[in-house]
């Protein structure tokens, strides 16, 4: 008895503390996952810049630079691909990233004036690969992708003419990826159809936060050189160009697909990758988030950086309202929570992922789990921008990626 009285003191002084942690965890985690996806689609219709066509660009150089790491099995499909679109193209510049195999000779062999080759002896990674080649790139417009991907006819079409807008220094296309079979995977699918939307409100506010990677284009002359271990070369590359004073625009109708479903590994490498690039973004561009430094600060924070601490919100979240459970209003929180876990795990399961109920927190919980991963690469894994060898390879953002034969980014 005399334990029990002296406690409850203790735990009512823990109260008001423990209630505060618990509602500003649960502001923050509404507004990150619902709050900012409503507020810049109401700001993207009560403001939205409107866009100064003068004219088709029908005269512009377009180049396009693709970085290869022993791609044999994909260049030639990619090259006939990208050759075939319905806008004509000035040249293609494949930079091999000190491929091992034959893809340096299949390049050379294919037989086209438009194509030039550069063969790097060694390895440097995307992004040192990406300041070559565009520097090399003598077009107008250069266009960046990977080389697992495929171009609908008219995508690049669609990215120039956005172009005609004088104020348009980057345009990002959609990418579209085939539909997966597992729990996670249909989940993250559904995340990806909000990110596509978010991108197209931010573009018709101001400018996207970063373009999709298999598929962008910028004006050669606002490229300014990235350092050669950028894991997110589509973050960094746009938004130097948005801090010049340009808009980043995101065009649904600049079409690329993916023909690798959202399996779980893949996604996981990929999204670890991800993740670590945005904590190396966080920490090296800090000044990114003042407002006198950045218009699209608002978004860059709410978009990208919340996220980076939403599993932070979620654990501080659930141990407060552990303390708080004599209020029916923090029982019944505190069961939606356990909720949302239990069907999260429980979509783990064969039969179960098929639905939606158990499909959406299983990838709620797998993409915060991964936050985590990713920050632990970013602090304890050397990031060294290489690639690992495979169809599509990747920068890998950690030494547990060198065994992955993961394809690019597409998120």
């Amino acid at each position: 008895m005399t334990f029990e009285s002296s406690s409850q003191p203790r735990l009512r002084n823990y109260t008001p503390s423990m209630a505060l942690i618990f509602w500003i965890s649960s502001v923050a985690l509404i507004f990150t996952f619902l709050g900012y996806p409503c507020l810049i689609g109401v700001l993207a219709r009560l403001f939205p810049k409107q866009a100064s066509h003068a004219a088709p660009l029908t005269s512009q150089r377009v180049s396009i630079v693709l970085i290869v790491f022993n791609a044999r099995n994909l260049i030639l499909e990619r090259l006939k691909n990208l050759l075939a679109q319905d806008y004509p193209i000035f040249e293609i510049v494949v930079v091999c990233d000190g491929c091992t195999d034959d893809t340096p000779e299949m390049v050379s062999g294919f037989g086209d004036p438009r194509i030039k080759l550069i063969s790097r002896a060694s390895r440097s990674g995307k992004s040192g690969c990406l300041n070559h080649g565009i520097e090399a790139a003598t077009g107008d417009i250069v266009v960046l992708t990977d080389v697992r991907q495929q171009f609908r006819v008219d995508a690049i079409s669609h990215l120039i003419e956005d172009f005609s807008d004088s104020r348009v220094g980057a345009v990002s296309g959609a990418l579209e990826i085939q539909s997966a079979k597992e729990s996670i995977g249909k989940g993250i699918g559904s995340y990806w159809s909000l990110e596509k939307e978010l991108r197209r409100a931010e573009s018709i506010l101001d400018s996207c936060i970063g373009c999709t990677g298999a598929i962008y284009a910028i004006r050669r002359s606002l490229f300014t050189p990235i350092p050669v271990d950028t894991l997110l070369d589509d973050v960094v590359i746009p938004m130097q160009i948005a801090l010049s004073g340009y808009r980043i625009a995101f065009n649904p109708r600049a079409v690329a697909f993916d023909p690798q479903p959202l399996s779980p590994d893949r996604e996981s490498v990929r999204k670890r990758r991800t993740l670590a690039g945005n904590f190396q973004i966080l920490f090296r561009y800090a000044q990114w988030m003042l407002p006198w430094k950045n218009r699209l600060w608002m978004q860059l924070i709410a978009h990208k950086y919340l996220r980076l601490v939403a599993p932070i919100f979620l654990i501080t979240l659930l141990v407060a309202n552990f303390f708080l459970l004599k209020h029916w209003v923090y029982i019944g929180a505190f069961t939606l929570q356990l909720g949302v876990y239990l069907l999260g795990i429980l979509g783990g399961f064969p039969y179960l992922n098929r639905f939606r109920l158990f499909s959406l927190p299983a990838s709620f919980l797998f993409l915060n789990r991964m936050v985590l991963c990713g920050l632990t690469d970013y602090l304890v894994s050397p990031i060294t921008g290489t690639w690992e060898s495979g169809p599509g390879s990747v920068p890998k953002a950690g030494k547990e990626h060198a065994a992955s034969k993961s394809s690019s980014k597409a998120l």
